[in-house]
């Protein structure tokens, strides 16, 4: 992916740590971040980081997301997932002019679906492995 030339680091740490102010509040998803996070800033440098590979390609990220949320697949919902595609929505829209928007909403989809793929191939595995 071409990095987004209308969008700088300092804008993705702003809508990292709007958005996240967003979902901390939100009661269908808040509870679960907030349980799955022991250091608030430090997740949020993270996400910074890694939302500037992702939109930037600046390779500042070092992680692994489905294994992050493999930890906690027991409480991920379809519904979570939606949730949190709204939020994302309204942050970014809020942030930043429709195109620039509409590249991260685009780019935090893909990443969804494929969070979501991940964690139901990794449930139907281990139901295969306990039949």
């Amino acid at each position: 992916m071409l990095p987004t030339p209308d969008l700088t680091d300092a804008q993705l740490a702003e809508l990292v740590d709007r958005f996240y102010a967003a979902v901390r509040a939100d009661p269908l998803i808040g509870g679960v971040f907030d349980a799955a996070i022991a250091d608030w800033p430090d997740h949020l440098g993270k996400l910074a980081a890694f939302w500037s590979s992702v939109m930037l390609g600046t390779r500042r990220y070092h992680g692994s997301p489905m294994l992050a949320h493999l930890r906690h697949a027991d409480r991920l919902t379809p519904a979570m997932f939606a949730r949190w595609l709204a939020l994302w929505g309204e942050t970014t829209q809020s942030l930043f002019p429709p195109p620039v928007a509409a590249q991260l909403q685009d780019k935090a989809a893909r990443i969804a679906d494929s969070l979501q793929l991940g964690l139901r191939f990794h449930a139907d595995k281990s139901r295969k492995a306990v039949s």
